[in-house]
């Protein structure tokens, strides 16, 4: 397996290979107006979200005692984080699929990125191939909070390079 660093501007389809893993360059804390704000945008209104004075109260109970990030919010992230990298060259996003939230986010974690090609192959049509990666974003103890399989059609180098 090849693991890169960074990647450059030259992410077309060709510079993905099947077991490159990236380390994308920034992350991101989260903050209280990512949660709050953004969960009231979509009407999400569990008051795991919303509610500091019941989550306290839950602590007693063994569950969280803060209100948790919108596992939505974290996804968002992790893909944004991973797009400079993985989407600057995209035709079209194919497929978002086998989402999963294995660890709260909590206000004031870090979450950063990374992306693992996972496919390779040719598109029905000649300036573009098809790359498969999974999207994970680990939080500044290292530990799995979000993973997503995404399928985009890449232009080939060969044919938009130089434009």
């Amino acid at each position: 397996m090849r693991s890169a660093e960074l990647t450059s501007t030259d992410n077309y389809f060709e510079d993905f290979e099947v077991g490159l893993l990236l380390r994308h360059h920034r992350g991101k804390t989260v903050t209280e107006m990512d949660n709050v704000l953004l969960t009231n945008l979509v009407m999400n209104t569990a008051e795991g979200h919303f509610n500091e004075d019941a989550m306290k109260k839950q602590d007693a109970r063994g569950i969280f005692a803060q209100r948790v990030v919108f596992g939505g919010i974290n996804l968002s992230m992790v893909l944004g984080l991973a797009a400079q990298d993985t989407a600057e060259q995209c035709l079209q996003e194919l497929a978002l699929d086998r989402i999963r939230l294995s660890h709260p986010v909590f206000h004031g974690d870090t979450l950063y990125a990374y992306s693992e090609v996972l496919e390779a192959r040719a598109a029905d049509r000649d300036d573009a191939g098809i790359v498969r990666f999974r999207h994970y974003g680990l939080n500044q103890d290292d530990k799995l909070c979000v993973e997503a399989e995404r399928t985009v059609l890449l232009k080939r180098k060969s044919h938009w390079a130089g434009r």
